[in-house]
């Protein structure tokens, strides 16, 4: 029979009662076990998080993104750009399309009337910068689309799942991407016609703040047209398609290597759009027409506007395309 436990005389020991009592009024020590089948131990209080200022809130996130990036450089590094072959290529191609491009269109420009209506082309030197800034603008916007496209490899290898499982921000990570593929592409090109262009004496160019201005107006706006490519390529299995799409017919509407005036009129609506047209009209007014920055501030003012446009149409994307996939386990944007 069980129960409390009694005396020789059948009456319950006084200390059976008054410990349960007793275990109930005290209170316990900060993590003292308490007794069985009661609330258990008495944990301590937890101390409030300190609240972290604006500005220290700001450099943990920049160096999380930093982190990101990083990353995501190393990465594309190790698995696309690490061959000697392949950095070779990132300069030998781009020159033979600037050499063929050139030696097209200059022997039918000067001779022409076609020089009456654009004056550069008579001039070796000026056409040879013409189509020289509009090849070091399309490695840089390019470079953007091939990054896009080969985003379609995370989703058949299956580190995709592991991107979005990982702390790093959404658009953090497509500007990462992007910002990878752009640097290891674009930096070869960029440091020869540099050279090329302070060697031969080509440049005509307000001053020499002049340089990062041009630096900024090329990689930020690629930097969100890759961002915004990115988080379309996400959510897509047909990449191919987008590719295609964006090759010839982006340089052919920017003016890479014509001139925006010679086109029709939808297609300058069209070239309006992209912000490679933008980047070249502030490069090539930058470098070739000696224009500052009271000159430039009408196309830098539109640069601005579509960059914050591309980067808004990123995040939407995003947001999109990852409530679809929480709702039908499907990464589709629509």
């Amino acid at each position: 029979m069980s129960g409390h436990p009694r005396h020789p005389g059948g009456l319950p020991s006084t200390e059976s009662l008054l410990l349960p009592l007793a275990d109930r009024l005290l209170p316990l020590r900060p993590g003292e076990p308490g007794p069985p089948g009661g609330p258990g131990p008495v944990r301590p209080p937890r101390r409030p998080r300190p609240v972290r200022p604006a500005a220290l809130r700001a450099r943990a996130e920049l160096r999380h993104a930093g982190k990101v990036f990083a990353a995501e450089a190393l990465k594309q590094h190790r698995t696309m750009f690490g061959q000697p072959l392949v950095v070779a290529s990132m300069l030998i191609w781009p020159l033979l399309q600037l050499a063929a491009t050139y030696y097209t269109l200059h022997p039918i420009a000067a001779g022409s009337a076609a020089a009456a209506r654009w004056p550069l082309a008579a001039d070796p030197a000026k056409l040879l910068g013409f189509l020289a800034t509009g090849a070091l603008a399309w490695a840089f916007f390019f470079s953007l689309v091939q990054s896009a496209w080969n985003f379609s490899y995370e989703r058949t290898t299956g580190t995709l799942e592991l991107l979005f499982l990982s702390p790093a921000g959404r658009l953090v990570l497509m500007l990462a991407n992007g910002a990878g593929a752009l640097l290891q592409n674009a930096w070869l090109l960029t440091c020869f016609l540099g050279a090329a262009a302070f060697g031969v004496g080509s440049l005509q160019v307000a001053g020499p703040w002049m340089y990062p201005v041009v630096l900024l107006a090329l990689l930020l706006p690629a930097m969100a047209w890759g961002a915004l490519l990115n988080s379309l390529m996400v959510f897509s299995r047909d990449s191919t398609f987008v590719y295609t799409v964006l090759d010839d017919p982006m340089w052919f509407v920017g003016g890479v290597r014509l001139p925006v005036f010679a086109l029709p009129g939808v297609l300058r609506v069209l070239g309006a759009a992209l912000p490679l047209t933008g980047s070249l009209a502030v490069v090539r007014g930058a470098l070739l027409e000696r224009q500052g920055l009271a000159e430039l501030a009408p196309a830098l003012a539109r640069l601005a506007v579509l960059c914050a446009l591309l980067l808004a149409g990123a995040v939407l994307a995003l947001r999109l395309g990852e409530a679809r996939a929480q709702r039908t386990g499907g990464l589709r944007l629509v």
